[in-house]
């Protein structure tokens, strides 16, 4: 029986309570119709405050699906784009993007919009959603009282994926454990991914958000644009600096505001996240992958992955065939 669906703004709608719905002992399944596509999202109901959502979708045509929330405990949803992006266009309100290789926070007691995926596209997601309740616990009444308002969903940050939390993030999407382990470990993957990329949110008081203006902002996009495009042979602290008419000293103070990182950091995270992807896709030796990503040496490289990932790079790497001639960073 086919579902009930509509194109509109050139994407074919769907309401999220018209996805096939299983119910597993530990987890409840959403399906892609097959006329859509192929893919899933897997909720697992950690706790009543805490759930861990993993979206794999595939569709074979613009899709949206419609949601629905109602007004609720005030909950802050962490989304880490692994694989391709996504955005949610609220009715009246901005779009959000999820995108990969970046952490979208959001908060919000009820919304009604859409959640838009591209085309032949494949897409993985990982959203843990928790109450104002639960973070209260953690952080404080006051603190995470600013994070919230009383009206739809507000985004708080988007920021590069740590480093910390990725590690975490691959490990769970990669999880085989059997129950009832693997909710243990599913929740302490889940504690340490949140503990990664939202202490930020508060430790930006007032007083420091008042130094910086939009002005500020823009120079420190800027800047790190330049060091994604540029990883391979990044600028100089002094040259970077120099190109986006700044100095030094207040290039390092962007960075940490904007970021929670340096520089040189973002050149690190860049070249990393490109070699991890470069290996697990095959599409280069680690020799070939090493001078793709701006090293000269591969041992240097692979002293370098490892220390980033807390595993060699051979762990990694795939069967290849001929190494391919660019490719594009997080």
């Amino acid at each position: 029986m086919p579902h009930p669906a509509v194109i509109t703004a050139g994407h074919y709608k769907i309401d999220q309570h018209d996805l096939p719905l299983q119910q597993l002992p530990d987890q409840s399944i959403q399906s892609l119709p097959d006329l859509l596509g192929s893919g899933h999202t897997a909720v697992y109901q950690l706790d009543a405050d805490l759930s861990y959502i993993e979206t794999r979708y595939t569709p074979n045509r613009d899709l949206a699906i419609s949601t629905h929330i109602d007004r609720q405990e005030p909950r802050l949803v962490v989304t880490l784009g692994m694989q391709g992006g996504s955005r949610f266009v609220e009715q009246g309100g901005e779009a959000i993007v999820f995108n990969q290789g970046y952490t979208s926070i959001t908060a919000f007691n009820c919304s009604n919009g859409e959640r838009q995926y591209r085309a032949d596209t494949e897409l993985v997601q990982l959203r843990f959603s928790l109450t104002k309740t639960r973070l209260e616990q953690y952080i404080g009444e006051s603190a995470s009282a600013r994070l919230f308002n009383n009206g739809g969903v507000k985004l708080l940050s988007y920021k590069p994926i740590s480093n910390s939390a990725l590690i975490a993030a691959r490990q769970l999407a990669a999880c085989n454990i059997a129950p009832p382990l693997k909710r243990m470990f599913i929740h302490g993957q889940t504690m340490s991914i949140l503990a990664a990329e939202i202490h930020h949110l508060w430790q930006n008081t007032p007083d420091s958000q008042y130094r910086f203006t939009e002005k500020d902002r823009a120079l420190a996009y800027a800047a790190r644009a330049i060091l994604i495009n540029e990883f391979r042979t990044p600028p100089s602290a002094a040259q970077l600096a120099k190109r986006i008419g700044s100095n030094q000293f207040k290039l390092k103070q962007l960075f940490h505001h904007y970021f929670d990182n340096t520089p040189y950091g973002i050149v690190l995270d860049t070249k990393m996240h490109t070699a991890y992807r470069l290996l697990e896709t095959g599409a280069g030796h680690i020799d070939a992958v090493a001078e793709l990503v701006g090293y000269n040496h591969a041992s240097n490289f692979s002293a370098a992955f490892s220390k980033y990932f807390g595993i060699p790079p051979r762990q990694i790497a795939k069967p290849t065939g001929a190494p391919p001639k660019g490719t594009n960073p997080v």
